[in-house]
């Protein structure tokens, strides 16, 4: 009898995305297993590809002779059939391909990880785990909802929480301050790895990352905390991802995180699901919760959304019923407030950047403990221009804006880096420029000079902070960049409201309204956040923190006008013929006109065009099916050149499914 593998070629070339059948030499067969890394020829000659082992079967569908399997690269079984199963699902929701989904799931080999994996002790157990309640909600809802494996939005608790420290360490009993959201995540994980069932956590960034690993260590054996995040090195993602598929285990991380293998897998969780870190910036470019969503429908594992400011997506989701709304039960809330709306004298204080009420509350709070100053931009200033004539000033190198860093700095361009040594306004010569607006380092000179003696501590991506100690300070951090307090600061200052709404775009409301409650949250319960100069139903939210409003108003008016999440969406960008042929493929699919095509600079195809295509999601499959034949027939042509040579064309055709970058002003 002969045995078949079926082999995932790594490959992006969208016309070899499936299976392909290859004979198992004898010599092969104990080593040939699914999810082994193998060698395998591809067409004529000695053209050799990489792959995966699929599955094993005793007959092919091929009817032909097979190719047989070159070598096996190594026994160790990587690639788990339920990642197997969840690439390919995702890659036909994308219309893209399962080979470019597998890259972010599977590290690359490493020998000495493989090999530890191999002399590993296989009759060694983690230890076993008791669950703590998880606190800040009604007495077993939560508990419940993970046992019976369902699915919920949840209100994050709204300030910093003290965990007791790991009975293992010799800091038992000394309190752990973590996010309430971090403790909420591990303390429902913890119940997951208490019926011996995995659990996997999706944060967007570093410092939710750290707080997470340190809100699971006050509950869980290390052995049980595996990563999975940007700042590990291959091997020490080849070695998280084997010891995922040991035992169970609670894997954590940023995007790669939901991809993590897992045995008999108990929870998905993500925290902060808006947060547009969780974008895949490479093909097939699917969001992360769209691969919780799937991976979740697949296994029947519990699914979490946590959040402060939910998203429009998990709000659709939640008014059909299909996410249970959970909220803290009796909890101290942030108390904002809306400095537009005080009146009398403080009203007309209020025009200020600061207002003398949102100062006085700093001023006093900064003397037992740190307050934070949230800004909307980070260096000196939001821009230069000319001393003497104010135009704008422009980088030489490739036209974009300038910036400085700090005062006296040598200006520098935003985009490329570039130094502008010897600047010379074009318009009047003028050889000096001076900052405009107030970046977060220009915002901690002031404040240092209003608060002499206080310690002041700026945060932003070029200098980033996990945790600042919990002592009298004045943090100025740009949004996304807060660093955490132990118990929490003591004020919160919400400042550059109206330029973070300026921005165009059709997630603005909803990400902004995200910055200001993730900063408010990281006040110490009880503590006072002030929102400096912005008013309405944005306010009146943040000041009754009822944060479900706003969502549900912005998703009514997407609704409206068709536009995502209440459709889905698809772009098509390349040349005109390309894209007017995949719209006219999809006959009847699409909801409302097409958008465009219009033109877009793409240096590498001149002359791309590019158009939006909007359709139900009852219709996803077959819009996505449709596109990627496009793409593959595009990308299969042939053209004749001079001479009679013919060569396969470059392709004219790129088919992004649910892209929000084309209503968004960066």
């Amino acid at each position: 009898m002969t045995t078949v593998a079926r082999v995932v070629l790594d490959s992006p070339l969208p016309q070899l995305d499936r299976l392909f059948d290859y004979r198992v030499p004898a010599e092969l067969e104990d080593d040939c297993v699914p999810g082994v890394r193998v060698k395998v020829p591809l067409r004529t000659g000695a053209r050799m590809s990489d792959g995966y082992v699929v599955e094993i079967v005793s007959e092919g569908e091929y009817p032909g002779e097979l190719s047989q399997i070159e070598t096996v690269v190594s026994p160790v079984p990587v690639l788990a059939p339920e990642i197997w199963t969840l690439a390919r699902a995702v890659a036909d929701r994308a219309a893209g391909v399962a080979s470019d989904v597998l890259r972010l799931a599977v590290p690359t080999r490493q020998v000495r990880a493989e090999k530890a994996w191999l002399g590993r002790d296989t009759a060694w157990s983690p230890p076993p785990v008791t669950a703590p309640p998880v606190t800040g909600y009604a007495d077993g809802v939560l508990e419940a909802l993970v046992a019976d494996r369902g699915r919920a939005a949840v209100a994050a608790v709204p300030h910093p929480v003290a965990l007791a420290g790991p009975a293992d360490s010799g800091a038992a009993g000394e309190p752990v301050w973590v996010p309430g959201w971090a403790a909420t995540l591990a303390q429902a994980a913890a119940h997951t790895l208490a019926a011996e069932r995995s659990a996997v956590i999706a944060v967007p960034d570093f410092r939710d990352v750290t707080d997470l690993e340190r809100a699971l260590l006050a509950v869980l054996p290390p052995e049980r905390v595996v990563r999975f995040d940007a700042k590990q090195t291959n091997g020490q993602r080849a070695k998280a991802l084997l010891q995922a598929r040991t035992h169970a285990v609670v894997a954590i991380g940023n995007r790669a995180a939901v991809y993590a293998p897992a045995t008999d897998l108990g929870l998905i969780a993500m925290w902060d699901d808006g947060d547009a870190s969780f974008i895949e910036p490479r093909a097939p470019y699917v969001h992360t919760r769209d691969v919780a969503l799937v991976r979740a429908a697949q296994s029947g594992a519990a699914l979490l959304f946590v959040s402060h400011a939910r998203s429009t997506d998990v709000q659709r989701l939640v008014e059909l019923h299909w996410l249970q709304d959970v909220t803290p039960y009796r909890v101290k809330t942030p108390k904002v407030i809306p400095t537009v709306q005080q009146t009398g004298a403080e009203g007309y204080a209020a025009q200020a950047r600061i207002p003398s009420s949102a100062w006085r509350a700093a001023r006093q709070a900064s003397q037992h403990g740190p307050v934070l100053v949230q800004v909307a931009s980070p260096g000196f200033g939001t821009g230069l221009v000319c001393a003497e004539c104010g135009e704008r000033a422009h980088c030489r190198v490739c036209g974009g804006p300038l910036g400085s860093p700090h005062r006296g700095a040598t200006p520098e361009c935003r985009f490329c880096g570039a130094l502008a040594v010897g600047f010379r306004c074009p318009t009047c010569g003028n050889g000096t420029v001076k900052p405009v607006g107030q970046g977060a380092q220009r915002t901690a000179d002031e404040l240092g000079r209003a608060f002499p003696g206080t310690r002041i501590v700026v945060a932003d991506g070029s200098r980033p902070l996990d945790e600042v100690p919990a002592k009298p300070s004045v943090v100025v951090a740009t949004r996304g960049a807060e660093p955490s307090v132990p118990g929490g600061y003591a004020c919160v200052l919400l400042l550059d409201g109206e330029k973070m709404l300026a921005r165009e775009g059709l997630r603005v409301q909803e990400d902004v309204l995200r910055f200001w409650t993730n900063a408010a949250a990281k006040g110490a319960p009880g503590a006072e956040a002030y929102l400096v100069g912005i008013g309405g139903k944005l306010a009146t939210a943040m000041a009754l923190w009822r944060l479900d409003g706003p969502a549900h108003d912005e998703l009514t008016d997407r609704r409206e006008l068709h536009f995502p999440p209440a459709v889905r969406v698809a772009t098509m960008t390349g040349t005109d013929e390309a894209v007017t042929a995949a719209v006219e493929a999809l006959e009847g699919a699409t909801v409302g006109p097409v958008l465009g095509p219009v033109p877009v600079e793409d240096d590498a195809l001149p002359g791309t065009v590019r158009a939006i295509v909007r359709f139900p999601y009852a219709h996803g499959a077959e819009v996505a099916a449709t596109l990627k034949a496009e793409v593959i027939r595009r990308s299969s042509t042939r053209r004749v050149l001079k001479g009679g040579n013919r060569r396969r064309a470059a392709p004219t055709l790129r088919v992004r499914l649910d892209d929000a970058e084309p209503f968004t002003e960066v």
